[in-house]
């Protein structure tokens, strides 16, 4: 199909052709009741191109040569269009030449094994779960997601990568009278690539009591206070933290104000990288596109650049935005490897990647680095939060408000029980300049999300995020009352 599309390409000063296609399979369990079963295919092309002066895209389910020529042709007359009535000169579209390959590490193929064996895991997963009446409700599930992508164009380039995925989840619901909590595990805030051998490490079946356990001791559980605390976050929190306050305000379209309609703008400015504090001497981010199984590791982002790891934010100052080839063009700023596209039909915008918080170094100061127990023993008064309930933050990234499934009081640097309905708010940048302690690499844990929703049309996309739990001081903590 590449070879047929370069025989057939508009004349234009540059084109590229992204072919993409997507498999998945969902299996799940709900009351010990198994749920339809699903699969999915899709295969497509996106079409780009650069013609005087201009960009342009065009999506097609047909891969035939006429139909990959009708698609170049229309390609080429949005470029025209934009040529004439664009903000940017489209001429700084990046144009990769690139080559290029790509595979998850996967230790045990999904395809591997017989559906009646991962039916057998859903069961003994779901019948750990229901460990009483007051378990109202609890559901197991297991899925896959497989991508192959091909990146050609006419500069030369050729960029395959091969992806797959492995999702587990568990949920128990518990009610006792007015209150009702719930817990996740299994996997479930848990995502990475690879292939089944991921279920045995995230204790897909060997978690479903502990699950349900903790969602009955919780209906026992007193509120989380509401009061001015220290707070410790484990890294199943922090992943959203790190999302939301760092990961989105650094998108450079939404600088540019690309995205003001629909997902929102930053409260980050361009002036700001190179001297903003963004947090305390103790927050070191990266982008790193590399690491081994994280959600996004690729080798080239989705207008053929390569990826590699970047300095996001240094001892609290900002050095780096997210921001693609194009975006960086447009800017005048440097920034990382991170146009992704959601699918064949959509074309690649700024995305996060991987996002990952660093441990503070074995060789560096003491000051600051601490295993678990040494966060929480540095607490006269606080709690422990962890696993993302609700969020909410507006539009330019920068005020917040966070709900968790599970609280522990800390009393005297010591853990002393649960609380239900923990939350806390704040502002982005007083809340990283009040982090005074970043958990060692032994507490790092590699998440990320699923669900990341930017663009218009809409893009959802999988996004990474590595980080110990930390350490905040004076943060605004509250109950499910408050």
């Amino acid at each position: 199909m590449a070879e047929d599309f370069a025989a057939v390409a508009p004349a234009c000063d540059f084109w590229s052709l992204r072919l993409v296609a997507s498999h998945w399979d969902r299996l799940s369990m709900r009351q010990g009741v198994l749920e339809p079963a699903a699969l999915g295919h899709s295969l497509g092309a996106m079409v780009t191109v650069v013609s005087h002066r201009g960009l342009g895209y065009a999506a097609t389910d047909d891969l035939s040569r006429p139909g990959l020529r009708a698609a170049g042709r229309r390609a080429r007359e949005w470029a025209l269009m934009h040529g004439r009535h664009g903000l940017f000169d489209a001429s700084l579209y990046p144009r990769s030449g690139l080559q290029a390959d790509y595979a998850s590490p996967v230790a045990a193929p999904w395809s591997d094994v017989p559906l009646p064996e991962k039916l057998a895991l859903l069961r003994q997963a779901s019948d750990g779960l229901a460990i009483g009446p007051a378990i109202l409700d609890w559901s197991a599930w297991l899925g896959w997601d497989g991508v192959d992508q091909l990146l050609v164009s006419s500069a030369g380039a050729r960029i395959f990568e091969h992806l797959e995925f492995v999702h587990s989840g568990l949920l128990a619901v518990a009610n006792a009278g007015e209150q009702t909590q719930r817990r996740h595990g299994g996997g479930a805030d848990w995502p990475q690539q690879g292939g089944m051998e991921r279920l045995a490490a995230l204790g897909f079946v060997e978690q479903a009591p502990q699950v349900a356990e903790d969602a009955l001791a919780l209906l026992e559980a007193p509120e989380c206070p509401t009061e001015t605390l220290d707070l410790v976050l484990m890294p199943s929190q922090m992943t959203l933290q790190i999302h939301e306050s760092i990961g989105h305000p650094l998108e450079l379209d939404r600088i540019l104000g690309d995205e003001r309609n629909y997902a929102g703008t930053s409260f980050v400015t361009p002036d700001m990288f190179g001297s903003y504090r963004y947090g305390s001497e103790l927050l070191n981010v990266t982008f790193d596109p590399r690491l081994p199984g994280e959600l996004a590791s690729t080798m080239a982002d989705d207008e053929g650049t390569l990826a590699e790891p970047e300095v996001l934010i240094r001892d609290g100052i900002l050095q780096r935005p997210l921001g693609g080839a194009l975006s960086q063009a447009r800017a005048g700023l440097p920034g990382t490897a991170n146009a992704r596209a959601s699918g064949w039909d959509r074309p690649p915008i700024d995305r996060m990647g991987n996002i990952n918080l660093q441990p503070a170094p074995a060789d560096g100061p003491a000051e600051g680095r601490a295993s678990l127990a040494e966060l929480v023993g540095g607490v006269e008064r606080g709690v422990l939060m962890e696993t993302n309930r609700s969020w909410s933050i507006d539009d330019s990234r920068n005020k917040f408000q966070f709900g968790c499934e599970l609280g522990r009081m800390i009393i005297d640097g010591e853990l002393r029980g649960l609380v239900c309905n923990p939350g806390y708010r704040g502002l982005s940048a007083g809340f990283w300049r009040s982090l005074d302690g970043v958990g060692d690499a032994d507490s790092v844990e590699v998440r990320g999300v699923c669900n990341c929703g930017k663009g218009e049309p809409n893009q959802a996309i999988y996004v990474g995020h590595a980080s110990p739990p930390c350490r905040f001081r004076g943060v605004e903590v509250f109950g499910g009352g408050a």
